[in-house]
């Protein structure tokens, strides 16, 4: 679920025509605020995935993972109101998010101290618990496997499909559903960003070009939202089901810096050595992959610093590797943003077709390496790389490659 498209297809063909999904802020009016623009989702039917009675009690943050979620189950073939409870039992969530239902327990807030006490939801606990969030599909859905959130930050979804992929590889369980959400467009949480002076304030007329990832003239990153999902299963589970393989986890990796709340170390070494990690795992060595998902906020630090962690971790490679960056056409969906990255790499390999960088319209010295500015290029991959970087100094990358 991705403002540039609803549904798989939906959502990459946008990718491939490099068409943007950020737009002025519809929510709510962004009038008083210098930064009006976000990756909003317009067109999701929430009533489809939720009853009317229960939508005041849940934030939006639950019908977009149910949907993506829906989809992902869908495609595996999995459908889980033909199950019986053994099997239902085999089937596991881990589900990340770094903010959860935030933007929902904003509203309680505002009710309370607007003396519109009777306003406020009955489950103003249970719903402002991140953990709550996976409960809401696990039940949807009926799946009484495990059932956790990873909150991370802006690698929370990363690491999710990384400990999902982590239970498999220890025989703990067979099948997972991984993935990330976030909805983070609302009032306080744009101001909190917007205070922080990492926003964006330059394109409120333009919204589709707010997003400019490694472009030397970029300033500030594009609040984002959305939902994107993954069956996972261990490999010979998924041959005798028949179902339709789109790619290997072949390695995952996590750093921290230990070294600031929002900033990244100049030096760029712990992200290096999480993509390090992740392709030692993989058994692959830096000129066995063709293909980068970035990070790419759009900030001039996270840019900067993300090319050099590429030149340090891949040497020479980087030069001749391609990569982009999907937050240019959504924009930044926090914690779910590695989970984007993770689908970009896996339909990419598919198609052997790479999207663009869109709005990279000014060379900087410091972003150097190949990010396939402005149209999508033909490209065989057999390995690819999904890179995130988060507040906290966390790291985290998957390795992918092409299913056997």
């Amino acid at each position: 679920m991705s403002p540039n498209g609803l549904g798989r297809e939906s959502f990459w063909r946008a990718c491939l025509a490099g068409s943007s999904g950020v737009r002025r802020i519809s929510r709510f009016d962004p009038a008083d605020f210098s930064v009006q623009i976000a990756g909003e989702i317009t067109d999701f039917d929430e009533a489809a995935w939720t009853d009317p009675k229960e939508r005041p009690h849940i934030s939006r943050a639950t019908p977009l993972a149910r949907a993506a979620a829906g989809e992902a189950l869908a495609h595996a073939g999995l459908d889980t109101s033909q199950m019986t409870r053994d099997q239902l039992r085999e089937v596991g969530i881990v589900l990340g998010s770094g903010g959860g239902s935030q933007e929902w327990t904003e509203q309680q807030y505002r009710h309370w101290f607007a003396g519109e006490h009777k306003q406020c939801s009955v489950y103003v606990i249970p719903t402002s618990t991140i953990g709550t969030l996976a409960s809401e599909v696990s039940m949807y859905f009926g799946l009484r496997g495990m059932s956790h959130i990873v909150s991370t930050g802006c690698t929370s979804s990363t690491d999710a499909i990384g400990y999902a992929f982590r239970q498999i590889q220890c025989g703990m369980i067979d099948c997972m559903l991984a993935g990330g959400v976030d909805a983070p467009l609302a009032p306080l949480i744009l101001r909190g960003f917007q205070l922080m002076r990492i926003m964006t304030q330059r394109w409120n007329h333009e919204p589709h070009r707010g997003s400019r990832p490694f472009s030397g003239d970029r300033d500030g990153f594009v609040l984002g939202e959305g939902a994107w999902m993954f069956v996972l299963e261990e490999r010979d589970h998924a041959l005798r089901r028949g179902a339709t393989i789109l790619g290997e986890i072949s390695g995952y990796g996590s750093t921290c810096e230990a070294y600031h709340r929002v900033r990244l170390e100049e030096c760029g070494e712990e992200p290096a050595r999480t993509m390090q990690m992740a392709l030692r795992e993989a058994g692959l060595a830096p000129e066995a992959v063709q293909y980068v998902q970035y990070h790419g906020t759009s900030t001039q630090l996270n840019d900067r610093i993300e090319s050099r962690a590429m030149r340090l971790a891949f040497g020479p490679h980087a030069y001749r590797l391609c990569g982009s960056s999907v937050k240019s056409m959504i924009g930044h969906p926090q914690g779910a943003s590695g989970a984007a990255g993770v689908a970009v790499c896996l339909l990419a390999m598919r198609d052997g077709q790479v999207p663009p960088t869109i709005n990279l319209e000014t060379s900087d010295p410091d972003c150097d390496l190949d990010y396939v500015p402005k149209t999508s290029r033909p490209l065989a991959i057999e390995a690819a790389v999904a890179n995130c970087i988060a507040f906290g100094s966390k790291n985290s990358a998957l390795c992918l490659r092409r299913p056997a």
